[in-house]
């Protein structure tokens, strides 16, 4: 038990340590940076905007729908094809395994369709997504 708990401690630290930059106080909401004389300051910057370096962004560009489902989706596919891609890699490794032996030859063809047909739903619902909004805008 000591060993598995170690393990957890071990990697809990190595999953939020990286995250720890990110924990930060917001001191300037707006994204403004006040210069200036104390009688007479200037107000400079990108009021309306967001500084990735001093704080958290939203990253829906859009408020809308449209929007919070484009950026869904996009993050969907940016976790999704490098998984899909070391999937195919591991069903090459198990055809490879398999040595003709028809039992494992049968498990590595199944575990590669069903990569393929993962593949297929991931491009397909960013495909039709990309219709129905582009139809959408067109009306």
């Amino acid at each position: 038990m000591k060993k598995y708990l170690s393990l957890l401690i071990t990697m809990l630290i190595f999953v939020f340590l990286p995250l720890l930059p990110l924990v930060q106080a917001q001191t300037n909401p707006g994204g403004q940076t006040i210069t200036g004389n104390p009688g007479g300051q200037t107000v400079t910057g990108n009021p309306g905007g967001c500084d990735p370096a001093k704080q958290i962004c939203n990253p829906i560009k859009e408020n809308t729908v449209q929007g919070f489902i484009r950026t869904v989706l996009e993050g969907v596919l940016k976790i999704g094809i490098p998984i899909v891609a070391l999937a195919v890699i591991y069903c090459g490794f198990l055809f490879v395994a398999a040595r003709g032996n028809s039992e494992k030859l049968t498990k590595a063809k199944d575990a590669l369709l069903y990569t393929l047909i993962g593949a297929a739903i991931l491009l397909g619902s960013w495909a039709i997504a990309k219709l129905i909004s582009d139809t959408v805008l067109a009306l």
